[in-house]
């Protein structure tokens, strides 16, 4: 064929584009054979036990390459170390697109961490995909059009949950709380508020701390002199097993809530001491391996065979890996759902497309939904009590929205 023309020329190639196949097109992150993505997590530094999620995930997707990968190409996961620090997560990420050319960015942790990486992966237009993060805003589609949710119940609802439940025992409570001095421990507050409205400055009493605090123990002091009867603690693993310890040295014995983010026995409840943390009340969405309730249940073996071959050095009695394998499994239910048009647009199409997905390790009733509207995957949770032991789930699934 005799190209005569520029004009023709480009009209010849545009046909000729408009006919080739997205896999053999350029697709940032993608080739024939492989996907690309990259996240941050805090293997090191003052919350390195959520390095369990980057751990976890990185593990389900060797499981998922060795059969064969999704839609025959295969995920390569980067999972970089930024110890939790927000200049770190900008310094990775940054790496990440830039010199790894990621196609998304999943399943990063931290409130503070991802809303400072937020315009600059919108400016690259790079989805930031399940955040681990419960922060309210993150399911807002005008400030953040490209994220989503992690796969957990948002912290604002899990404060009105409390709030509610509260209320219901005793209408004149007096809260105290105890939170990290970030938007994670302030969705807390505002959950609270919520539910409390105009009452809310006569109600409640409030202490933050630092990251980087050595010890919490003057603000757990002061909250008590409050004459609080209800004690909310919006803290990560270190700060919450602190304040379990304190209250219960000084004689305090208020009605207490402890964020769903640091439920853990291993890491959170016994250092605090067992004694200490019985009665404390939280939320669930995930099943706990430990439950006997699930002794017998289909899903939970499943998630043990797979610890077991793919994360073999993992805690079995650590729920962060629970939560590291609904959070794989929902972004290749999305990656799945994109066929072989892996282009941005399209993996936000699917992102907020997910109807009905049902994951084997969260609590039976909980289903995945998103739309371009509600960028919040898991809304319900159920509430748990420490025997002083485990936890034991009690009453309906319940939302917060």
């Amino acid at each position: 064929m005799r190209l005569d023309t520029p004009l023709a020329a480009c009209a010849t190639l545009a046909a000729l584009l408009s006919a080739t196949p997205l896999a053999a097109q350029t697709v940032r992150g993608v080739t024939s054979t492989d996907i690309k993505i990259g996240q941050t997590m805090p293997y090191s530094g003052p919350v390195s036990a959520f390095g369990a999620l980057g751990k976890g995930e990185v593990g389900y997707f060797k499981m998922v390459n060795e059969r064969g990968g999704i839609n025959g190409r295969k995920v390569d996961l980067i999972s970089l170390d930024d110890s939790y620090a927000p200049p770190k997560t900008v310094e990775q990420t940054r790496r990440l697109v830039e010199s790894d050319e990621v196609a998304l960015i999943f399943s990063s942790i931290g409130t503070a961490h991802n809303t400072a990486i937020a315009k600059y992966l919108q400016a690259k237009n790079i989805p930031q995909l399940f955040i681990g993060s419960g922060a309210s805003k993150f399911a807002d589609p005008a400030q953040y059009p490209q994220a989503t949710l992690g796969v957990q119940g948002p912290f604002r609802y899990e404060a009105r949950l409390y709030a509610r439940y509260a209320l219901s025992k005793n209408p004149n409570a007096k809260f105290a709380v105890i939170s990290q001095n970030d938007d994670f421990g302030r969705d807390y507050l505002l959950g609270l508020k919520d539910v409390l409205g105009e009452k809310y400055d006569a109600m409640v009493a409030a202490a933050t701390y630092e990251i980087q605090d050595p010890t919490i123990d003057s603000q757990v002091v002061k909250l008590k002199a409050s004459g609080a009867d209800v004690f909310v603690i919006a803290a990560t693993p270190k700060f919450a097993a602190q304040s379990i310890r304190k209250a219960f040295e000084i004689g305090w014995r208020p009605m207490t809530f402890l964020s769903n983010v640091a439920v853990w026995v291993s890491t959170v409840m016994e250092p605090a001491g067992l004694e200490a943390g019985q009665g404390i009340l939280s939320t669930a969405y995930v099943k706990d391996p430990d439950d006997p309730a699930w002794k017998d249940d289909a899903g939970v073996k499943g998630w043990r065979d797979f610890m077991i071959k793919y994360v073999p050095d993992g805690d079995l009695h650590d729920t962060n890996y629970v939560n590291s394998y609904n959070s794989a499994m929902a972004l290749e239910h999305v990656l799945k759902a994109c066929g072989d048009d892996l282009s941005t647009d399209n993996i936000l199409k699917q992102a907020y497309a997910i109807k009905d997905l049902q994951l084997p390790m969260l609590l039976p009733g909980i289903l995945v939904n998103t739309s371009p509207t509600d960028h919040v995957p898991v809304e319900q949770m159920q509430f748990m009590r420490f025997t002083g032991r485990t936890w034991e789930r009690f009453g309906e699934l319940q939302t917060g929205n």
